[in-house]
This record gives C-alpha cells, sequence and structure tokens, in this order.
C-alpha cells in the first residue's frame, strides 16, 4: 500500500492544490480576471526589474479554503456531528465506518492528546480493541487516509496563507476600500476565509484521526512514526483552541486589519441608518432632492458600496474576533458593537455556526482585559495609559453588555431593515418594470439593493431556533415565522432578478457604451481593450457579446504595480498628479471601470453572486415553515409564494464540485423540495377556491334559495326563538355583521393574486427538470373541478338534487371563471372536459356511428352513479319506500324518503330532470335511455318466457274464449304460472317506461328552451317521415332521435320496438298471445292490495303503470311482428335491398292492429272480471275497472289515434273471432257472460278500409301475409298450435341473470 508522502506534495503550491482549484474552476461564479492576472506577471516583472504581487495565488487559495470547508462539513455530517471538545460521539460516530469502533482506546487518545500513543499504555485501556486493531491496521489505515490527507491540507493551506498575507501586508502601500477595493477585498476574503476554515477545523475530530492514524503505522512499520506526526501535532495543538492560534499567527498583520476595519466603519453605519437610507434615496433610482430627475446620481459611490456591505459585516465580526486589539482603537468601539448588536451566531460555512457572543467572551474579553491591567499599571506615558485604560473599560462595558442588547434588539433592528427594503425592492420592481431602460446606469444600485435583501433573508434563516447557551437569563431570540416581510422580499428579489435578466442585452450595451476612453494614453494594452468594444449605431443597442477579461487583467496588472511599495511610481503619485484636474483620480476612475466592466460579460455571476439565494438550502426545512405561513397563514401573501420556488433554482449551485456524491444529494433534494413546494402551492390554490365556494363562501351571497332552504329560514325567521347559526335574510347587510363579506374579499384577493403570479411565473429549472407554474395551476383547477363534481353528487346516504347538483356547478363554476380573468389560458374548455368526460360511456346511440369503437378511458363514472341511483331507487324501487307514479302531478311519489335524503318527487319532477338534462348533456341521458334499455329488455325476456311456457294453456285461453266455455277459461287461467311474479316484472317495465317518457319530456323542454331552432327542426322532419313498414335505416334513425326528445308520438311503443328490434326479441308466434297472457293478471292476487288514490291519479301498488307497460308492449310486438313479416315477404319475393313499393304497409295499419289487439285485450279482461263477481271479488272489482278504464283512455285516445273508423283486422282478431269448422257438442254447465258475447259480435265484422277497397290484391295479399296459419278451429279435444319462427330460441338470457331467474324459479321454461 502506498502510504501519504508529505514531500510530494510540498513542491509546489500550484499541483497540490489541483483537486481544489480544477473542481472550482468549472464553477461560474469563478472570476476569469482573477484566475489570468498572472498570464503576464512574469513579462511585467521582469520589465521592471523587480518583483512585484501576483494575484493569482490570493484567489486560488480563497477557493482552496471552499474546497477544504466542504470536505469538513461531509466528514462532519459522515459522523454525526461530533463534539471534539467535550469528546461527546454519538453510536453514528462508530459506525461510521471512519474510525474504528473502540471507543475507549480513541477517546483515550483524543483526551490524553499531544501525548505519544506510545506512552498511554493502551492495553491496560482494552487490550482486546488494541490487539483487535493490530490485526486489521491495514484496513484502518485505509479508512483514515483521506482524513489525515485533511489535515496535512489544512496545515499546507496554513503556511501559504500565511506567507502571502505577510507578503500583501508589508508590500501593498494602501488598502483602503475608496482608493484600493480591488486588492483590499482579495486581502480581505482570503483572511476571512483562512479564519473560518480553522474555526470549522475544530469542530472535527483532529486529535483523534492524527493519533489512531499513527499508532496504525506504528504497527505497520515496526514502531516507526509517519513522517509528519511531528509537524500534525504542533499544528493541532498550536490551534487547541483554534481562536489561541489565530491569534498569534495574525499578529503581525493586525494593525492592517484594524485599520480596514476602521474604514468600512462609514458604510456599515450608512446600511444600518434605515431612516438615511430611505430619506436620502441610497436605493432609490429617483434623485432625493429632485425626483424629476430619473437617474440618483447623488450617491453613486455610496450605493455600489452598499453592495459589499455584507463582506465589511464579515470582515468586522471575524476580524475583532482574531485581532482583538484592534478593538481598543477610538472608532472600533462603535463599529464593533454595532454588528455585534445584531447577530447572534458567526456563520462558518453553509448552515455551520459558532456562537458570537460566546466566543467573544472566551477570547476577546480576556484580551481587553489584560490590556486595561497593562494600561493600569503605567508602562506608557500616563496620558496615553489613561486613554488606553478608558478605552479598554468602555470596550469591556461594551462586550459585556451586548449580548443581552443583541437577545432583546437583534430581530428588531433586522425587521425594520426587512420592512425598507421591501418598500424599495418592491418600488425598484415598478420603476424599472416602467421604464427598462434606466436600468443600465442603476445596475450597480439594483446590485446593492439585492445584496442587502439577500443578507437580511439569510440572517433570518440563520437565526431561526437559535439559542444563547451562556445566556445569563437562559433566552433564546424570537423569530417570527409569519412574517410577511420575508415573502416580499423574496417577490421583489425574483422579479428584480427576472428584469435584470430580461434586459440582460441592453444593459450590457447601455454598459459598454458608458466606458469612457478617459484611461486612453496611459498604458497601450488598456487603451487597444477600450478601442475593441463595440459602439452602439444611434439609440439601437444591440446585443453586445465582448470579453473584457484582458481589460480587467491589464488593469489588475497595473494596479498591482503602483500598490506596491517597491515600484517608483505608486499609487499616492497617481493621485496627486490627477486629482488636481478637478476630475477624479486615475486609480479611482481605473477600479470604476473594472466594476462595470463587470456588468458586460460577468453580468450573470454578478447577479448570481448579489441576488442568489442559495444558502437557503440548508435551512429549507424553516424555509418550508415560512412558506407555509405565507401560504396559509392569516397575514401571509399566496402571491408570493413562486418566490421560494424561484430561490430552489440556485440549490444546486450549492454541491460542492470536490464531492461528487453530493452533487447527486443536493440535486435530488433541490428536486423534491421544488415538487413538494408545488404541491403546497397547489394545494392553497384548492383550498382557497374552496373556501370561496363553501357554504360559508359564495353560498351565504346566494340571491336565490331552493324552496325547503327558503321555507326553513323563513319558519325561522317567524319563531320567538331563533335557531342558532340560521341567520335571517338580509344579516350580512349590517355594519357588524361585515366581517364575513371582508373575508370573502381578502379569500378572493389572494385567489386571483395568486393565480396572476402563477401565470406569469417563468418556469423553473432545477438541474434538468423543468418545472411550469401555469401546467400545474391548470391541472390543479381541473382536478379539483373535477373531485368537487364528484363531492356533490352524493350526500351521506342519498344522491343529491340534480337542480341543488346544478346550483352548486354553478356557483363553482363562477370562482373559475373569476380566476380565468387573471391568467392566460381557457379553463372553460378543461371544464368542458371534465363535464363531457363525467357523461361520456359511449356514442350517442342513433346519431354517431362509426366503424371503430371509441375508447372511453373510463370516463361517465358520474353519469354511472346517477343512472345506477334512478334505476335502483325510482324503477325498481329497491330501497323499498314506496314509489308509486303519480298521474296528476307528472312525476313520481314515495312515501317516505329514499335513503334518508329527499322524497321521490324530489328527483323526478320536471325541474329536476331539467337540471339533470343541462348537467350531463345528450351523453348522459343516452346513458341513462340506454340503462333503461338493458333494464326493460330483461323484463322483456321474462314476458317472452312465460309466453313460451304458458304457451299451451294462453291456446286453451284462447279456444276457451272463442268457445265461451268459462270452466275451461278458468282452467286454463289456473294453469300460467307465476303471474304473481310475471305481474311484478311488468309494473316494474311500466315504471321503466314511465320514468323514460318523464326523461323524454325534460329533454324536449331543455332544448326547445336553448337550441329552439334545432327542436322544430326535429318537430317538423317527423311530421316529414314516410309513413312506412317496416322503415329504411335512416328512418328508423330519425324517428327514434325525435322519440328522444319527445318530439312525434307514440313514444312508447316506438321505443319498445326499438328495444325489440336491437335485442332480436319476440321473434316466435308466441307474441300473438300476449293480450291473453296479460289478461291472466286480472285474475292476480295484487288487485286485493290495489287502493285507487284520487289525488295521484294512480293505485297505490303502481298498477297503472301495468296499464302503460301493456300498452307500450302490445304496440312495441305488433310493430316488431309486421316488420319481420314484410322483411320475409321481402326474402322470398328475391328483393335483398328494398322492398317493393306496393308491398309496404303504411303505420296505420299497425296501429289498427294495435288497436285491434287492445280492444281485445280490454274485453277479455273485462269479461274475466265481470264473470268472477262473487262476495269474495267484489271489493276489488272497482280497481280493475278503474285500470280497464284508464287503459281504454289511453289505448284508444291518447296512445294510438287514427283517421281509420274501420281497423284491418289483424291475426289477433282472426283468431278470437275465426269460425271454426267443427264445434265441440258439450253442454253448457257454466252459463257464457253475456257482456262478452255483445262486445265479441260488436267488433268482429270482417270490415275494409278504403284503401283495401281500393286496391283488393294487395289487400288479399296483405291479409294472406297476416293469416299465414290459415283457418283455426278448435275443439274440445285438442288446442291451437302455431308455428315457431326459427330464432324463437334468442330470449336474451343474460339480462336474465340480474333477476335470478332460473329454470328452479318462479318461472319454468318448456
Amino acid at each position: 500500500m502506498a502510504h501519504v508522502s508529505f514531500k510530494s506534495k510540498e513542491v509546489d503550491s500550484v499541483p497540490r492544490w489541483s483537486e481544489y482549484l480544477t473542481a472550482e474552476e468549472s464553477s461560474p461564479s469563478a472570476s476569469a480576471s482573477w484566475r489570468a492576472t498572472s498570464v503576464d506577471g512574469p513579462q511585467a516583472s521582469a520589465s521592471g526589474g523587480q518583483r512585484h504581487l501576483q494575484m493569482e495565488p490570493v484567489v486560488q487559495l480563497s477557493k482552496v479554503a471552499e474546497g477544504l470547508l466542504a470536505k469538513m462539513y461531509r466528514l462532519n455530517s459522515i459522523l454525526d456531528y461530533p463534539d471534539p471538545n467535550t469528546h461527546t460521539f454519538s453510536d453514528a460516530f462508530w459506525k461510521a465506518g471512519v474510525m474504528p469502533n473502540f471507543p475507549k482506546i480513541c477517546t483515550t487518545m483524543s483526551k490524553k492528546f499531544p501525548e505519544h500513543p506510545n506512552k498511554l499504555q493502551l492495553e491496560k485501556v482494552d487490550k482486546f480493541a488494541l490487539d483487535a486493531l493490530n490485526e486489521n491496521a491495514e484496513g484502518y489505515m485505509r479508512n483514515l487516509e483521506q482524513w489525515i490527507m485533511l489535515l496535512l491540507d489544512l496545515l499546507e493551506f496554513r503556511e501559504q496563507v500565511l506567507r502571502i498575507i505577510l507578503d500583501l501586508s508589508s508590500t501593498v502601500i494602501t488598502l483602503l476600500p475608496h482608493q484600493n477595493s480591488l486588492i483590499l477585498h482579495a486581502f480581505m476574503d482570503l483572511i476571512c476565509s483562512f479564519v473560518r476554515v480553522n474555526l470549522f477545523s475544530d469542530k472535527i475530530p483532529r486529535k483523534m484521526i492524527l493519533q489512531v492514524y499513527n499508532i496504525l503505522h506504528i504497527m505497520l512499520k515496526g514502531g516507526r512514526d509517519c513522517e509528519f506526526y511531528h509537524r500534525l501535532v504542533q499544528f493541532v495543538d498550536s490551534y487547541d483552541p483554534p481562536v489561541k492560534g489565530l491569534h498569534e499567527d495574525l499578529n503581525f498583520v493586525s494593525p492592517r486589519i484594524g485599520e480596514v476595519l476602521e474604514a468600512v466603519g462609514p458604510i456599515i453605519f450608512l446600511s444600518t441608518d434605515t431612516k438615511k437610507l430611505r430619506n436620502e434615496g441610497f436605493l432609490s433610482p429617483f434623485h432625493p432632492r429632485y425626483p424629476d430627475i430619473l437617474t440618483n446620481s447623488a450617491h453613486p459611490m455610496r450605493a455600489q458600496d452598499l453592495a459589499n456591505v455584507t463582506s465589511y459585516r464579515e470582515w468586522v465580526l471575524l476580524g475583532y474576533l482574531v485581532c482583538p486589539d484592534e478593538l481598543l482603537r477610538v472608532t472600533s468601539i462603535d463599529v464593533a458593537m454595532v454588528v455585534l448588536k445584531e447577530n447572534l451566531v458567526l456563520p462558518l460555512f453553509r448552515d455551520e455556526y459558532i456562537l458570537l457572543h460566546e466566543n467573544y467572551q472566551h477570547y476577546v474579553l480576556p484580551k481587553v482585559l489584560e490590556s486595561k491591567r497593562m494600561a493600569k499599571s503605567g508602562r506608557t506615558k500616563q496620558k496615553e495609559s489613561d486613554m488606553e485604560y478608558n478605552i479598554a473599560k468602555q470596550v469591556e462595558k461594551m462586550l459585556t453588555e451586548v449580548h443581552e442588547q443583541a437577545l432583546v434588539a437583534c430581530d428588531a433592528i433586522h425587521h425594520e431593515r426587512r420592512i425598507l427594503l421591501k418598500q424599495e425592492v418592491g418600488r425598484m420592481v415598478l420603476f424599472f418594470t416602467d421604464q427598462p431602460s434606466l436600468l443600465a446606469p442603476n445596475i450597480q444600485m439594483v446590485f446593492s439593493a439585492l445584496a442587502l435583501a439577500q443578507c437580511e433573508v439569510v440572517w433570518y434563516f440563520q437565526h431561526v431556533g437559535i439559542a444563547s447557551s451562556k445566556s445569563t437569563r437562559g433566552r433564546t431570540v424570537d423569530i417570527d415565522a409569519t412574517d410577511p416581510t420575508i415573502g416580499f422580499i423574496l417577490d421583489g428579489m425574483g422579479k428584480l432578478c427576472c428584469l435584470v435578466r430580461k434586459y440582460i442585452a441592453a444593459i450590457k450595451g447601455m454598459v459598454a457604451l458608458d466606458l469612457d476612453a478617459t484611461l486612453k494614453g496611459l498604458f497601450q494594452q488598456v487603451l487597444h481593450c477600450l478601442e475593441n468594444i463595440p459602439k452602439t449605431q444611434g439609440e439601437n443597442v444591440p446585443a453586445i457579446t465582448c470579453d473584457l477579461t484582458d481589460l480587467r487583467k491589464h488593469w489588475l496588472s497595473i494596479l498591482m504595480i503602483v500598490t506596491s511599495s517597491r515600484s517608483s511610481i505608486n499609487i499616492r503619485h497617481l493621485e496627486k498628479a490627477t486629482v488636481s484636474t478637478g476630475k477624479e483620480g486615475l486609480v479611482s476612475e481605473g477600479n470604476a471601470a473594472y466594476s462595470w466592466s463587470r456588468c458586460v460579460d460577468e453580468l450573470e455571476s454578478q447577479l448570481s453572486k448579489h441576488g442568489s439565494l442559495k444558502k437557503l438550502y440548508f435551512y429549507h426545512q424553516h424555509l418550508t415553515t415560512v412558506f407555509r405561513n405565507t401560504m396559509f397563514g392569516p397575514e401571509g401573501r399566496p402571491q408570493h409564494c413562486c418566490a421560494w420556488l424561484g430561490a430552489a433554482c440556485s440549490f444546486p449551485e450549492c454541491a460542492s464540485a470536490i464531492i461528487p456524491e453530493e452533487v447527486n444529494k443536493i440535486g435530488r433534494d433541490s428536486i423534491s423540495y421544488v415538487e413538494s413546494l408545488i404541491e403546497s402551492i397547489m394545494g392553497g390554490l384548492e383550498g382557497l377556491i374552496n373556501i370561496l365556494d363553501a357554504e360559508g363562501g359564495f353560498g351565504s351571497l346566494e340571491m336565490q334559495l331552493s324552496p325547503e332552504q327558503a321555507a326553513l329560514r323563513l319558519n325561522n325567521a317567524t319563531r320567538v326563538k331563533a335557531v342558532p347559526g340560521l341567520l335571517a335574510p338580509g344579516n350580512e347587510s349590517y355594519p357588524d355583521n361585515s366581517l364575513s363579506v371582508k373575508m370573502l374579499e381578502a379569500a378572493m384577493q389572494r385567489l386571483t393574486s395568486l393565480c396572476s403570479v402563477l401565470n406569469d411565473m417563468e418556469p423553473i429549472c432545477v438541474l434538468n427538470h423543468v418545472f411550469v407554474l401555469r401546467e400545474y395551476m391548470r391541472d390543479c383547477i381541473i382536478g379539483n373541478f373535477r373531485r368537487r363534481f364528484h363531492n356533490i353528487i352524493r350526500t351521506d346516504n342519498c344522491l343529491q338534487r340534480p337542480s341543488i347538483i346544478e346550483s352548486l356547478l354553478r356557483r363553482h363554476l363562477s370562482i373559475i371563471h373569476l380566476a380565468e380573468q387573471h391568467i392566460s389560458m381557457d379553463l372553460t374548455e378543461g371544464i368542458r372536459e371534465v363535464l363531457l368526460a363525467e357523461s361520456f360511456t359511449g356514442l350517442f346511440s342513433n346519431l354517431q356511428v362509426f366503424d371503430r369503437p371509441v375508447e372511453t378511458n373510463g370516463g361517465g363514472s358520474a353519469i354511472e352513479i346517477i343512472c345506477n341511483w334512478y334505476i335502483e331507487n325510482i324503477v325498481r324501487d329497491a330501497s323499498r319506500t314506496g314509489v308509486v307514479f303519480d298521474a296528476t302531478h307528472n312525476c313520481f311519489r314515495s312515501s317516505q324518503p329514499i335513503g334518508g335524503g329527499y322524497l321521490a318527487e324530489s328527483f323526478t319532477d320536471k325541474r329536476e330532470l331539467k337540471a339533470l338534462v343541462r348537467l350531463f348533456g345528450g351523453y348522459g341521458i343516452d346513458r341513462m335511455d340506454k340503462m333503461l334499455k338493458e333494464h326493460t329488455s330483461a323484463l322483456l325476456n321474462c314476458i317472452d318466457s312465460a309466453l313460451r311456457s304458458n304457451r299451451d294453456a294462453l291456446e286453451g285461453l284462447a279456444g276457451s274464449v272463442n268457445s265461451g266455455d268459462r270452466i275451461e277459461r278458468d282452467a286454463n287461467l289456473k294453469q300460467i304460472i307465476d303471474i304473481e311474479t310475471l305481474a311484478d316484472f311488468c309494473i316494474q317495465a311500466g315504471q321503466a317506461i314511465t320514468f323514460r317518457e318523464l326523461l323524454v319530456e325534460a329533454v324536449g323542454a331543455v332544448l326547445e328552451e336553448k337550441v329552439p331552432l334545432i327542436y322544430s327542426l326535429l318537430k317538423g322532419l317527423t311530421m316529414q317521415l314516410p309513413d312506412e313498414v317496416p322503415d329504411k335505416n335512416e328512418i328508423i334513425r330519425l324517428r327514434r332521435v325525435a322519440s328522444s326528445v319527445g318530439v312525434g308520438d307514440k313514444h312508447d311503443a316506438e321505443w319498445v320496438h326499438s328495444i325489440l328490434a336491437e335485442y332480436n326479441s319476440a321473434n316466435d308466434n308466441s307474441w300473438i298471445l300476449l293480450p291473453y297472457l296479460c289478461s291472466a293478471f286480472m285474475v292476480s292476487n295484487m288487485w286485493s292490495s290495489a287502493v285507487y288514490d284520487v289525488n295521484t291519479g294512480g293505485f297505490s301498488n303502481n298498477l297503472h303503470c301495468l296499464a302503460r307497460c301493456i300498452n307500450a308492449v302490445v304496440g312495441g310486438s305488433e310493430y316488431t311482428r309486421i316488420a319481420k313479416e314484410q322483411r320475409m315477404n321481402s326474402l322470398s319475393n328475391g328483393h335483398t335491398d328494398e322492398l317493393q313499393e306496393t308491398e309496404l304497409l303504411s303505420r296505420a295499419s299497425a296501429e289498427s292492429n294495435i288497436k285491434s289487439a287492445m280492444q281485445l285485450y280490454v274485453k277479455l279482461s273485462a269479461g274475466i272480471v265481470l264473470d268472477s263477481w262473487n262476495d269474495t271479488s267484489r271489493p276489488h272489482i272497482v280497481p280493475k275497472l278503474i285500470f280497464l278504464d284508464q287503459l281504454s283512455v289511453r289505448s284508444f285516445t291518447d296512445g294510438f289515434r287514427t283517421n281509420d273508423p274501420s281497423p284491418r283486422q289483424s291475426p289477433l282478431i282472426s283468431l278470437a273471432h275465426a269460425s271454426p269448422s267443427a264445434r265441440p257438442n258439450r253442454p253448457d254447465t257454466t252459463p257464457r257472460s253475456h257482456t262478452f258475447e255483445s262486445g265479441y259480435h260488436s267488433s268482429s265484422g270482417s270490415q275494409h278500409d278504403s284503401g283495401y277497397e281500393a286496391d283488393r290484391r294487395t289487400g288479399e295479399r296483405q291479409l294472406q301475409s297476416m293469416r299465414r296459419s290459415g283457418p283455426l278451429d278448435y275443439g274440445a279435444s285438442r288446442k291451437v298450435k302455431f308455428v315457431e319462427g326459427s330464432s324463437s330460441g334468442n330470449h336474451g338470457s343474460g339480462s336474465l341473470q340480474r333477476f335470478a331467474v332460473s329454470r328452479s324459479g318462479p318461472l319454468s321454461y318448456k
């Protein structure tokens, strides 16, 4: 194994730091100007004949410091943040795989540092652990190798930094901000980096790493220490604690640091004086005394210096900590007190910090007290001694009191500063949005505002939850998480940065234009760079792309020469030679040119430096807390929420390239943070919409109440004791009750402002992920509408009334339309898509015919819920609430609420059904029609099965009717099986037909109201349809469409006909026996419970729906039979495409047959009723007669009106009246019913209509086709048989499964 070699690392500084510099120089924040300053260094020094300063090592070592801090931060997190000073190590520390898991030995060596491990008698501490160390020494050593290298890097870093600091402090003439700001910043940044690195090193177990590594080396190398052991021991011991070593190392440069800290004092004082900043317009684009002047030229240099005030504060905090003697300067007390009073922590790196005042108490105050004692002892002259003593006494008082002052006042100080920045940044955004052309000349002021805002935001999150452990009162600073100023500042910073990026090309052009060639003639290189800057043409400012790196490089080379004490021409000479002209000094002008040049080709890096909030990544937990208060708090501003997302864009920049796994981790965390924030923002948006949509929101302002709500409020208003919580009408109009209205206004304002901000938000780019807030907002609003739609469909145990659903949806849509006014997208289209998706389950019957099936993608869930509920609770009455049809009011009624909700009439009156039609449109109603068809088809299959299974009995019944044999008729009636079940199914079918009729009427009413032209077109079209049977396919479709919207007549029979045709039912001649089967219902037990209600115009058990079923089924089956026979005739005659004109039957003939069949049914039923008149059945005769009377009215007046006074004879009539060839000679044991007989003869005449007389040949053909079975005779010993069709076996058995009908059930099939 190749062990660490120290000698190979110290040949040259650049190769040693290549690991740190290669990674860091790929970062955009690393300035190319500084990196290139040494390119011509050797030439410059050679030409001058003397050695001058080089700035490249200064900048490089600052970058190395960042790498060292990143490595120590990584080690600290791996070791679970140990406390080496108290030797406190967690279980995770020992399990991390860095240190051997032998706590006793490792802790002992750390505590006994710097004693050599061989002198510690470790075998007495833990012999077993020592043996284990010896056995696995090589593996343990390999684990520690990279961290021992880190200690070596810290050692070498210290030596190189001290050498460069010594060189700079001894040769640079001046380091004052207004004279030599560029070199000053490089010098102080290096010192601060050096201090932070060494302060942070105290957080890692340096002693333990060194001691354990050395004992492992001793075990492997036969007792020899590692070659760098003693140097590292001396280094670690001298920096234990680190502040003590920094005091000694930086003692030589302390006066220069004190001089710098005094010089930056005025800028620090200005930054803390919010009143002066506001009144004199340091951060305002307006001139403070002349507001009409749109360019603030009052404080140009001071405004630029404010951009560096964050660095100045850090210099003060770190400078006086490591150079405590400089506090004894006269002006230093005020400078230190201002900065100390507004801080509690001293940030080191990322979210790592040390407690500020505790360290000042431990390391600075003793130095001050020592100076005080020395001054009191009179070691110097009396006058100077007294002054030094008084200053030391003042510093002592300040240090002892400032901690308590900071605990009390620091939050208030920064809160006041945040309010100032909120106002100034907001004013800047408005001004530069209106006057973007003034952004370029004021760009430095923009940077200053961004830098101050950045400082305040970072301070806020650094101090959340900070407690001072050494405070005499144990107090902590209270940071208000609900403070709205953070949201305002973040929002303003984001908008200001967006403005700069938006006009970045113009800013570059304007800045390049402002570079006056005042430096011409100074040096040829600088002149050449200035002449190569592109010039603008007229007023058009092109997107200038030029590289001014060479200009800055040459100026730095000049600056390093003239600021050196070894140079014959120094900065003071140049200032004296140029200030006398009345203009700025040459060096000041050059420094300004340097700063402005960075706004041309390094504007992005400058903007990132001053406006980036990447440090907030390490406080994203607190960031989320403050965000939630901004989003949901009572004082929050939801429109500021996007600023938190904007900050996340820079989070990946926190990753150090020197630690590869950190890049992935921070990237993943940033993406997760953005996703969670977007989820919270969308949750807030959804919450605002739902607040407005609640009953306490827009619901309290509704102008129209439902009848139930109105009645409840009116009853409550008339009571002496009103119901609590139920307000009287107009209550919100009173001034005392205006709070609720104000709350609504605030919620509306929040909603509209949030929508506006989300709409204008630029896409959030985090690594390779792009988040477009507008799309998230659209999905949120549409998704919330879909969820809201599903929620309002149902109440707790019941379906919501359609009119209330419509009202609630309209209220929700009004809120969406309110939001839509503030965004540039069409939400209405998305709402329509949702409504269509919830209604669409397939193509529209008879209107949309496509070859390929259309995918529904799981849509139509809402209409499925509605349809299933109506069929289960209205048509089938599954909940047994006594649902009956009220013919008087044309709706269904129930004796008790359905599911504990509303009565049936609340769902089925015309107003509710019209609301249902408006909600779900044509697709939804078509789905309802299809489900009613499926339900009715299954019931019709039961009728078909009953006809076939009871065929013998029905044929016998027909024969007994013709023979007038009452005994045989009664016997045949008793042979009909499951008559009760069949009657119940027919009543249910009648309910379905009735409900469908109500739905059709509602559809027609809505169409006539909304689209009267289409409705009138359909209405006129039905009057022009050809009167043919069967119709062509196109005519069938048109007729069914017209029937579905309530246009035309005979809707029930047409609908049953479409069901029989669609499901291929009624295929055999057994349907001719339908009137006989229906007449058998007269002997059913259902009449015993039938009570006629004059108020509803119907029976208590819905028997009036049975009449509708019989009417519709008889008519539909006749249409089906005639159409089938006509098709069979056409096929037998060879016409496959279309029927011959002479073979077409008019619909009037079918209607005549239907009327004849109904006459037969009525007469047969009346005969059964009247023949069974006895004492036991007498109470049931009245309901039966009322039933037959209602059916006759519907059948012969409303249902099938015809201009034909003499109906054409149908097979049903021929079956009842054909003369048999032989009648049985049997005695009449039972008297015949004279009532039936008289009616029988009155309707059996073989009359012919005018059409039949006009064309006897056609009539014969028609009659022949209708009476294909020939003359039928009925005898006593045999029953009539009919020829069944070939398709009589298809009965739709799949639909019967929902009724649980089987061969062993109530219906048996033969």
